[in-house]
């Protein structure tokens, strides 16, 4: 009786432990907004709190516009969320705002509505057109292979920022 009750008891708990293993693997963790650009990253919500915010703090804003199933974006997001100097510099120097929509703001869309576009606005609520990519028919896009052009771009956001105010 002893042995039948341990198997028992065993099966019980192997099965129970079977279940657990299987919803953690189906389960999504819940959507953050970071969206998977980098979960350290302190982002805004809206176009409207961005500006706020960047207003506030007196650091640049920048804004990625992209789509969930856009395989440019997928791959730049990738590219993005493991650079460490791009990482660090949107923690610290940053008010960040990814949109997987357009906002009112037509300055955010100079050259179209395309994705993924990076745009960077400073403080005094001028959108920097001057900061491109190196794409002309594109201009504010970016490819898993330009990140540290990315980051010399976040620089020079930064940097304007200083000399400006």
């Amino acid at each position: 009786m002893t042995t039948m009750y341990r198997w028992s008891l065993f099966a019980l708990l192997f099965v129970t432990c079977m279940e657990v293993s299987l919803q953690k693997k189906t389960r999504k963790g819940p959507q953050t907004l970071s969206r998977g650009w980098g979960d350290y990253i302190a982002w805004v919500n809206t176009y409207e709190e961005a500006l706020m915010t960047m207003k506030e703090s007196k650091k640049p804003l920048m804004v990625i516009h992209h789509m969930e199933d856009c395989p440019h974006s997928q791959a730049l997001k990738k590219a993005f969320a493991v650079d460490k100097t791009v990482q660090k510099m949107a923690q610290k120097d940053f008010v960040m705002l990814n949109l997987m929509h357009e906002t009112t703001d037509t300055n955010l869309a100079a050259d179209g509505n395309y994705v993924p576009r990076i745009i960077f606005v400073d403080p005094s609520m001028t959108v920097r057109l001057d900061l491109v990519g190196k794409y002309s028919n594109r201009l504010y896009t970016y490819k898993p292979s330009d990140i540290p052009y990315l980051a010399k771009n976040m620089k020079k956001a930064k940097l304007l920022l200083h000399t400006e105010l």
